[in-house]
């Protein structure tokens, strides 16, 4: 078998306003990604997802077509899509950064491999390590008033965990976060979510005044630029610490366990630039003594279940002590899905069809096409 082609489709999905998020990072109503379709002369077609978030990861979705179309896809034509491992470090080689954009089209493959052979992948990555995936909501950095409104009703929907966008405003964060533990009660956990809007001096006084409201973690409270602000933050409080964007490929992995900067890493598929990526990382983590989750960028729903598959399969997906973020299908409109994932409050389960399990309705991608 051997790929024939890449097809890239931008689209622009609107957001539920009463769950779009807000955070330190800023606030959108909608969210762009590049859908990838890998062709190959079997007939065989497999599914990525680019989620293009420039603030965040620096990749939009102009230039992750560009690039996937004039620079990754040379490159690929002409291979065999089950060389999975070989191909990856061939896209890691072929061109600097952009790993959402390499992690859609590993995606892919992983969902070509899979269909080839008529097994989920998560078969494929070593079976199940547990029946289901444990998930929490991330509720918005908005007025205490509409969090608390909004954590309710993930409550509501079944979620027992969840997180709450700060690094804000100090004062605002505390008020946020007070209302929303007197929202859902002394029984939901519930950690926060700074997105590296924290100096490590605020962080250490703002985490310490909440941990009156049983916070279970605080992630990402300090800027990525310097790992040992992390690890400043660490020894100052008694809440586990998080690294998410601090955390994006391997080496960042190692560092953070250098620098004991961290309890738990958030790993994402499309972050390390793939499925086999991000286990490599929950792997340094294991080895460390650490434990993973899975992070978000609100992810639509063919990489959503990329990251059901890898969180199934992975035992340094710590799952049950740290729920994971996958929920992106919650916070939009629609989904380009032909049938909706497996997903409901607090837990996500794996599509059981061969390959990531899932297929397009091409009538909902027209409609969405930016292009």
């Amino acid at each position: 078998m051997k790929i024939t082609h890449i097809e890239t489709i931008p689209v622009r999905l609107p957001k539920k306003p009463q769950l779009a998020i807000r955070s330190s990072l800023g606030y959108t109503l909608a969210s762009t990604f590049v859908l990838v379709k890998v062709h190959t002369d079997e007939g065989l077609i497999g599914l990525g997802e680019v989620s293009c978030d420039p603030v965040w990861s620096g990749e939009d979705d102009v230039t992750s077509a560009h690039y996937i179309n004039d620079r990754l896809a040379p490159s690929l034509i002409g291979e065999d899509p089950t060389a999975i491992e070989r191909l990856t470090a061939k896209l890691r080689t072929c061109m600097a950064g952009h790993p959402f954009t390499k992690a859609a089209i590993e995606m892919a493959l992983w969902d070509i491999f899979g269909k080839s052979v008529g097994l989920p992948v998560y078969r494929l990555l070593g079976g199940a390590v547990r029946e289901v995936v444990r998930t929490k909501f991330s509720v918005s950095g908005a007025e205490p008033e509409k969090a608390a409104e909004i954590a309710a009703w993930a409550v509501s929907v079944g979620f027992k965990a969840m997180k709450v966008k700060v690094g804000i405003d100090p004062e605002s964060d505390v008020a946020r976060v007070r209302a929303v533990r007197e929202a859902i009660g002394p029984d939901v956990r519930l950690g926060v979510d700074a997105n590296g809007g924290w100096s490590p001096r605020v962080a250490i006084q703002t985490i310490r005044r909440l941990a009156e409201f049983n916070i279970f973690f605080a992630e990402q409270p300090v800027p990525r630029d310097d790992v040992a602000w992390l690890a400043d933050v660490r020894r100052n409080v008694q809440v586990p610490i998080m690294a998410d964007e601090s955390v994006f490929n391997l080496q960042d992995a190692m560092s953070v366990v250098r620098h004991d900067a961290a309890d738990v890493l958030s790993v994402y598929v499309g972050k390390g630039g793939g499925i086999g990526p991000a286990r490599k990382i929950a792997a340094v983590a294991e080895a460390a003594g650490l434990t993973c989750t899975i992070g978000s960028n609100l992810e639509m729903g063919i990489a959503t279940a990329a990251m059901i598959h890898l969180a199934l399969s992975t035992p340094g997906v710590g799952a049950e002590e740290f729920p994971c973020d996958i929920i992106g299908p919650f916070y939009y409109e629609e989904d380009l899905l032909a049938e909706p994932l497996p997903l409901q409050g607090g837990e996500a389960r794996p599509p059981e069809k061969p390959g990531l399990g899932v297929e397009l309705d091409e009538e909902k991608v027209k409609r969405y096409r930016v292009d």
